[in-house]
């Protein structure tokens, strides 16, 4: 994810995007495409292309082609904008990952041995960033993304192995 619309702006269609990337200059640059993802819709997503971006406060506001007033910027409150897997850069860090890369993966507690569940999704919040743990019976579990915590990640072995604090999966 590269940013989520948080409202419009304005009566063309301009919206205000939260930037949930580090390279908001390449992302968000005139003429790139990116996906725009409903939250909870079945649809598939929808491909928008940026047509202006530009700083105001804490957002970029944006432009796109097919969003043209308003009320279709209205619609799009909530909305996650996403690239393409195909179109992201090889991370250069061994210790980064994109969340795509993160979720599905079983996690498993390093202490015990034992799997306690999968990776189901990737929160980033001010408080940092978090692993959605679906653990037995479906249950999800917020487990802080720290090095103290997830200790190991490989991708080869789809595995984040664990060392939970005392008490963490019964909250």
């Amino acid at each position: 994810m590269v940013g989520r619309i948080a409202k419009s702006h304005g009566l063309t269609g301009e919206v205000a995007v939260e930037i949930r990337t580090d390279d908001p200059e390449r992302r968000f640059a005139p003429g790139s495409t990116l996906l725009l993802r409903m939250p909870k819709a079945k649809q598939a997503d929808k491909a928008l292309h940026v047509l202006s971006a530009r700083e105001h406060a804490s957002h970029l506001l944006v432009t796109f082609a097919e969003v043209m007033d308003r009320a279709a910027a209205d619609s799009l409150r909530g909305a996650l904008l996403v690239v393409r897997t195909e179109d992201l850069p090889p991370s250069e860090d061994p210790d980064e990952f994109y969340d795509h890369e993160l979720v599905g993966l079983r996690i498993v507690d390093r202490a015990g041995g034992g799997e306690l569940g999968e990776v189901a999704d990737v929160v980033h919040s001010a408080g940092g960033d978090w692993l959605v743990a679906r653990v037995e019976g479906g249950r999800e579990v917020l487990v802080p993304f720290v090095a103290a915590i997830v200790v190991e990640v490989s991708l080869a072995e789809k595995t984040a192995w664990v060392e939970l604090p005392e008490g963490l999966l019964d909250l």
